[in-house]
This record gives structure tokens, C-alpha cells and sequence, in this order.
């Protein structure tokens, strides 16, 4: 989770920039996605120190939330023709899916 809201947030901030330099065709929508990029990093990175790492409860279900979002954008992304960013992506969704519901994760967050 960490990991992927550590990209996301560098999207943003790349989005961002390039924005600010002028490189964006459509301003508003650039901006907006760069705002969005920030958010979900921010965020993600929010669920995964302040929640899993903490084993709170609430951290697990924003995560397995993410993953589930992550599968058909990462499909999207490689029938887009981008496979070297689909695949990896797809990787870390199934695998973020299933240590989020592997049985320690239950332990650790619900007991026994």
C-alpha cells in the first residue's frame, strides 16, 4: 500500500510539474489530475502507516478496496499498449489482494 501510494503520489507530483512548466494541453484537467494523484498517494500512504502497519481494523478495507480498483485499470493500461506499466501494476494488485486476506493479515488485525 505504501509502495503504491509512493507512486501515485509521484505521478502527482510529476503531473504537476509539467503542468507548471506548460506542458499540459488542457490546464484544468491537468491540474485536476495532478490533484488527484496527490490525493490518492496521500492517502494510500495514510491507510498504510495509520492503519495496516498500525493493524488497525478500519486500514484493511481501503486496501482491499485499492486492489480491487487496481485489476481492471492495470488490464485497461496493457490493452492500452503499455504492458511494461500494465503487468507490474497488475502484479502488486493480486498480490496486495492477497496478502490483505491471507490468514495472518486476519490474525493480526481481528485476533483470534
Amino acid at each position: 500500500m505504501a509502495a503504491e501510494g509512493l507512486v501515485a503520489l509521484g505521478l502527482g507530483v510529476y503531473a504537476l510539474v509539467g503542468t507548471l512548466a506548460g506542458e499540459a494541453t488542457e490546464t484544468t484537467a491537468a491540474l485536476a489530475e495532478a490533484a488527484f494523484g496527490l490525493l490518492v498517494g496521500a492517502g494510500l500512504i495514510w491507510v498504510a502507516v495509520g492503519g495496516l502497519l498500525r493493524a488497525e481494523r478500519w486500514g484493511r478495507a481501503p486496501g482491499v478496496l485499492t486492489q480491487i480498483f487496481l485489476i481492471p485499470v492495470s488490464i485497461t493500461v496493457m490493452q492500452s499498449g503499455w504492458p511494461a506499466i500494465g503487468v507490474p501494476l497488475l502484479a502488486a494488485a493480486i498480490a496486495g489482494l492477497g496478502t490483505l486476506l491471507a490468514p495472518p493479515t486476519t490474525k493480526a488485525l481481528y485476533g483470534d
